[in-house]
């Protein structure tokens, strides 16, 4: 993996709920509207060299939204979270392929051989496998996979590197492990984050699972995602620039 600038290893989630905004005269379809909101994000973000995650927008507006990203200069991260039996997944690999989003992620419970057929329609895609979602503890953990959530996320990180997978989503607090057991052979992303200045109101992430920007990277992410405390600011901008000198810190 070549060496990430502070930009580069910010992912701002892109990740908008339709709540009937006007848009002049009309009211838009909600598709329409969080498509207006993704574009006006990246929009305003331009030459930042950040990286953007499209999810559910990406579901409901297509993959030409992938397109619109990137002639706006940015990266695309597509958190399609795919899961699915290896033929499927090799279809969707093969679909998704010619809009060329840098990342992509699928679930490691898909097993093996699934992910490894994703991967291989996809060589130009860094493909992260997703390990257990950050609002899940260990009560969750143990119901349904008989261990804690770290021993959940170790052993479904070992599934996603025998696929051959490029690297691992997981939440920060898992971080030093993953990076003790696998070293550099797969790239560390990590979601839950909080930075110090921002309050999410009702926020569902599990908050014995979350960390700020600084303390992320010093652990040994490589990337972390953004969303809320970004999205929801007065300002997009000045929050990820923000956010990219405090990683630039964390890294000096």
């Amino acid at each position: 993996m070549k060496t990430l600038t502070p930009a580069e290893r910010l992912i701002v989630a892109a990740d908008f709920k339709p709540d009937g905004e006007h848009y002049g005269s009309t009211i838009c379809r909600r598709r329409d509207e969080v498509h207006h909101k993704v574009l006006a994000l990246a929009e305003s973000l331009r030459g930042t060299g950040v990286i953007l995650k499209v999810n559910s927008a990406l579901r409901a507006c297509g993959y030409g939204l992938i397109d619109e990203i990137h002639s706006r200069g940015l990266k695309v991260f597509a958190d399609l979270k795919l899961f699915d039996i290896s033929e499927t997944l090799s279809t969707d690999g093969a679909l998704i392929r010619e809009t060329k989003p840098e990342l992509l992620t699928t679930v490691c419970v898909a097993g093996v051989a699934a992910m490894r057929a994703l991967k291989a329609e996809l060589p130009d895609t860094e493909v992260l496998g997703v390990t257990v979602l950050t609002s899940l503890n260990d009560t969750n953990t143990r119901a349904m996979f008989v261990c804690t959530t770290e021993e959940a996320v170790i052993r479904f990180a070992h599934i996603a590197e025998n696929a051959g997978l490029d690297g691992l989503i997981s939440s920060p607090k898992e971080v030093e492990a993953l990076r003790a057991e696998f070293g550099i052979v797969l790239s560390l992303n990590t979601a839950g984050m909080r930075p110090t200045w921002a309050i999410v109101p009702g926020d569902d992430q599990n908050p014995e699972r979350i960390m700020t920007p600084a303390k992320a990277i010093k652990a040994g992410a490589d990337r972390i995602v953004v969303g809320r405390p970004i999205v929801r600011a007065a300002n997009p901008y000045d929050a990820v620039m923000r956010t990219i000198e405090e990683i630039a810190a964390a890294v000096a």
